[in-house]
C-alpha cells in the first residue's frame, strides 16, 4: 500500500506549520493529501510569502474544502492518518463533536472512526474551559492533542528552528523521522549529563 497521509490546514494562526509539514512529508517520500480551509487561505497569504497555489503544489493531491465527495471523505480510502496543523478551535470543535461541515473536519472524523491516527496541532491561546473540555472530548474519541508549544531545550536560534522542531515532533507520532529535531538525551544532553 502506498503510504499516504492527510494534511489539513485550518484557519488558525501558524500556517507555516502546515506548509513545513508538507515539505517534510515530501522529503520523507510519503504521498500527501491536502485540504485547506477557506480561512487558512487568508492566513497563508497574510503570514507567509507562499501563495495558495505554491502550498497546493507541495501536496500530491489537493481537495477543495467543500468537496465532501473526495476520496479522503471515505474510510475505504486507506491512509496512515491525518494531521490538522494548525488546528483552529472551530475545527477542533467540529471534530470533537462530529458536527462536520467541511471536508477537513469530515476527513478527520473518518480517520477517527477507522481508528487511524489523528493529530490536532491546536494553535490558540489563552484557552477557556470550553476549549479545554473540547480538547478532552477529542482526546477521548482518539485524537492526539499536540498544541503548538515550542521546546526551548534545543536552544532555538530562529523561528524556523522552532517550526522544524514542532513539525518533527508531530511526525514522530507517525514514526516519521525528519532528522530535523534535536532529541533530549541524544543530541541535547539531559540534565546531569555532559
Amino acid at each position: 500500500m502506498t503510504k499516504r497521509i492527510i494534511v489539513g490546514i485550518s484557519g488558525a494562526s501558524g500556517a507555516i506549520l502546515g506548509i513545513r509539514t508538507l515539505e517534510a512529508l515530501r522529503a520523507a517520500g510519503l504521498e500527501t493529501h491536502l485540504v485547506v480551509s477557506k480561512s487558512a487561505l487568508l492566513t497563508i497569504s497574510s503570514e507567509t510569502d507562499y501563495t495558495a497555489a505554491q502550498v497546493r503544489d507541495l501536496a500530491d493531491v489537493t481537495y477543495k474544502s467543500e468537496n465532501i465527495g473526495a476520496a479522503i471523505a471515505s474510510g475505504s480510502f486507506r491512509t496512515l492518518g491525518m494531521i490538522v496543523i494548525p488546528c483552529s478551535i472551530r475545527s477542533l470543535s467540529e471534530i470533537a463533536y462530529g458536527n462536520t461541515t467541511t471536508l477537513l473536519t469530515r476527513a478527520a472524523d473518518v480517520v477517527l472512526k477507522e481508528r487511524r491516527k489523528l493529530v490536532l496541532v491546536v494553535r490558540e491561546t489563552p484557552l477557556h474551559l470550553g476549549h479545554l473540555k473540547t480538547m478532552e472530548r477529542a482526546a477521548e474519541i482518539g485524537a492526539v492533542i499536540a498544541p503548538f508549544m515550542p521546546a526551548f531545550y534545543t536552544r532555538p536560534q530562529t523561528i524556523d528552528d522552532i517550526v522544524n522542531h514542532t513539525v518533527g515532533r508531530v511526525l514522530d507520532q507517525f514514526d516519521i523521522d525528519t532528522g530535523a529535531i534535536k532529541r533530549w538525551g541524544e543530541q541535547v544532553p539531559a540534565i546531569g549529563e555532559s
